[in-house]
């Protein structure tokens, strides 16, 4: 029986535990990358760690969130991780040089190499056929110290595609056809594999954005083959030398298939609030628009900036609406300056932004009340754009620029034949924005530059015998990360500081939370299904962990966020019976006796006790003997700490 690509990738980095379907492995990591949102508390964690030079054939930290500098706090933040970078073996791409997903994939990214980030779009690394996992900043400091990085061997999909895309239909329509079919948490547990012969259809930029966006199905990551078509790519970035050919095997077995004809595919838009809350243009109707932002790490690729280009040409922007663009990279901004690309979008009114995250993580250009935005970004959760009632689709960068003209939502089919868009045969190479760590035998000689709002990592302590508290929140399905722990641009500047933050700590379900669990001292979460869906950010097991949160509670939850709160040390259980979870009140008094030996003795199924209501809940606590450990020393980096002894 032959094996798929993600199998002999995953195989060919197993250190740890039997490589069997359902089984925790522990995978050698080749690569890691931080941005600086999550970057400054992984580096205080490396740090704490007391490995003095990272392990990895290559860890990168990039400067693309927090850009905005406002006050201090993003300038010390950016200083401190340059300068952790300089000491500890890691290169640095400074501010400017671009998002971090989009430069990795032109200037680091290797075939069959693993990679680990702190960011939940780490898996565009899957466009070139790398095994690219997003993950928190814990897990990657470890992985930094040579530590394994651990996951369950997980079920994989293939994704067959056929045919080729119609003309001005987009890869960014791919990936919601797969959302619209699979969900937001169709993918969990999952590697999502494309193959077939689609594939050879698509270009590298137009993987990366497939890739990009299996983040929104809860994918452990999405992989393309590594062949002809990425050679290319490599080659015009003058790295053809770390090009290897990858495939799965003829014969190879999956656990799922979904057929999809790419020339079947119509533009199509996620709706407001989920990224699988999919239709097509034509159900959506004729919709006015007040915004357009083109750009993030899904689409602000050299190849979606000509087409945007393309369609302004010798046009303007509608009078109604507001069009930014913020090109991914400086290389690719380097080259529609060149072209005159960059003239054509100014020329037709454009706001051109830098090349960054910006508007997709709440970074600028917040939507007026209650406005209308069509975003080639990943995700459209409430609120995330920094306006409550904002409205946002997520659309392709075609059918972004064509609306953008009209002043409503358009289809981009109506354009009439569409020119032949080349990728080129050589991009512009030049990485001076990216600072080289210092030689080993000067790494002594650099001094760590830390302002004062960078706070040490929460104090942690082993698992209690009893944990005996109140219900401090309940909170329903498909809470997220943006939810638990908000981003935007007043509080990304204290992502390293955890007191300060933990005060904004769910405070988009309840504002009052945070005063409340920290009147409590201790308690517990309760929610539904898919918990802590959405980014990777390990601020939201940080905060409820400094907040004094013991235990979450819920019907299910998403991968990165329940691997986030064991690192933390926040026990992760669930419901055996979901109807229980309606038994259960807010400020309900909670009690789970002898937790401490029923986990040590390796209990799955352990029992709650609803004091105020006088009845017992049967839940379970599923840990391997690994995360068992963890969760009895206090959390990973007690537990690491520990095991380097």
């Amino acid at each position: 029986m032959g094996l798929t690509l993600t199998e002999k990738i995953l195989k060919a980095h197993v250190v740890d535990g039997e490589f069997v379907k359902g089984n925790e492995i522990g995978i050698r990591i080749d690569q890691t990358l931080t941005q600086d949102a999550t970057g400054t508390m992984a580096y205080l964690e490396f740090e704490a760690i007391g490995v003095p030079r990272v392990k990895t054939e290559r860890s990168v930290a990039y400067i693309d969130h927090n850009t905005l500098q406002s006050g201090f706090e993003n300038a010390d933040d950016h200083r401190f991780i340059g300068s952790v970078a300089k000491k500890h073996g890691i290169w640095f791409s400074r501010p400017g040089n671009g998002i971090c997903h989009q430069v990795h994939l032109e200037r680091f990214g290797v075939p069959g190499k693993t990679l680990i980030g702190s960011d939940s779009h780490t898996p565009t690394g899957g466009g070139i056929g790398m095994i690219a996992i997003g993950a928190g900043g814990l897990d990657v400091a470890v992985a930094m110290g040579g530590g394994a990085y651990y996951i369950t061997y997980p079920k994989i999909v293939k994704v067959n595609l056929t045919g080729k895309l119609s003309p001005w239909v987009a890869a960014k329509d791919v990936i919601l056809e797969v959302l619209r079919r699979l969900s937001v948490k169709g993918g969990v547990g999952k590697v999502i594999e494309y193959c077939g012969e689609g594939v050879k259809t698509l270009t590298v930029p137009e993987r990366a954005t497939i890739t990009n966006m299996g983040a929104e199905l809860g994918a452990t990551t999405s992989i393309f083959p590594s062949d002809e078509v990425t050679l290319e790519f490599l080659k015009a970035q003058d790295r053809a030398d770390v090009w290897t050919e990858l495939k799965a095997d003829d014969d190879a077995v999956y656990d799922e298939t979904v057929d999809i004809d790419l020339g079947a595919i119509v533009p199509m838009a996620a709706c407001p609030h989920s990224p699988d809350n999919v239709k097509t243009v034509a159900e959506i109707g004729k919709l006015k628009i007040d915004q357009v932002c083109i750009g993030s790490c899904t689409n602000s690729s050299f190849m979606d900036m000509m087409k945007v280009a393309y369609i302004l040409k010798g046009k303007t922007v509608h009078p109604d609406v507001s069009l930014a663009i913020a090109p991914g990279s400086k290389q690719v901004l380097n080259m529609i300056a060149q072209n005159g690309a960059l003239a054509t979008m100014i020329d037709a009114g454009a706001r051109i932004l830098e090349s960054a995250c910006g508007p997709c993580i709440g970074m600028g250009q917040s939507p007026n009340s209650k406005g209308v935005s069509l975003r080639t970004f990943n995700r459209n959760f409430e609120g995330r754009s920094g306006t409550k009632d904002g409205q946002i689709y997520l659309v392709s960068p075609e059918m972004a620029a064509l609306s953008a003209l009209t002043g409503y939502l358009t289809d981009p089919r109506e354009l009439g034949d569409m020119p032949k868009f080349e990728m080129p045969r050589q991009f512009v190479i030049n990485d001076n924005m990216v600072a080289a760590p210092a030689p080993e035998a000067e790494m002594d000689k650099v001094e760590i530059l830390r302002g004062p709002n960078i706070k040490p990592y929460p104090e942690t302590a082993p698992l209690v015998e009893n944990i005996e508290c109140a219900v401090s929140l309940k909170v329903g399905d498909n809470i997220t990360t943006d939810h638990i722990m908000p981003a935007g641009a007043k509080i990304l500047p204290l992502r390293s500081n955890i007191p300060a933050i933990s005060q904004h700590c769910f405070t988009v379900c309840d504002e009052d939370f945070p005063r409340r669990a920290k009147n409590l001292g201790k308690s517990i979460i309760v929610g539904g299904v898919n918990y802590g869906q959405g980014s990777s950010r390990e601020h939201a097991a940080l905060a409820p962990l400094y907040l004094g949160i013991k235990a979450v509670l819920v019907k299910s939850f998403a991968r990165i966020h329940r691997a986030n709160l064991i690192n933390a040390g926040i026990l992760p259980l669930t419901f055996v019976n979901e109807a229980d979870y309606d038994k259960i009140s807010q400020g309900d008094e909670i009690a789970i006796e002898n937790v401490r030996a029923d986990i040590e003795a390796g209990k799955t199924r352990l029992t709650v006790v609803d004091k105020t209501k006088n009845i017992t809940i049967p839940v379970l606590c599923e840990l391997t003997g690994r995360t068992k450990d963890i969760i009895l020393a206090g959390g990973l980096l007690d537990y690491t700490r520990e095991s380097l002894k």
